[in-house]
């Protein structure tokens, strides 16, 4: 997460992870939630440089953080499967 901070990269971990949750219709709780963002967080980071996409600032990485988030739902979901 660019320009964030160790902080703002938990606080928008949480975030990112939290929207996932919610988009996916999944319920977890506030670890998860930061697991899941953060993770989610290196997925969408890895992902938009694939693509060549840029991103700066909290709502940048927010929107990485929880796209790359929904992807690892989906993975973790057909996984389950």
């Amino acid at each position: 997460m660019h320009g964030v901070g160790f902080i703002g990269a938990i606080i928008i971990g949480i975030f990112a992870g939290w929207i996932a949750e919610k988009i996916m219709k999944r319920d977890h709780g506030l670890l998860t939630n930061l697991i899941v963002g953060l993770v989610g967080a290196l997925l969408g980071a890895f992902l938009a440089g694939m693509l060549g996409i840029h991103f700066w600032g909290w709502v940048g990485s927010l929107v990485i953080s929880t796209l790359g988030a929904i992807v690892l739902l989906w993975i973790l979901g057909l996984v389950k499967k």
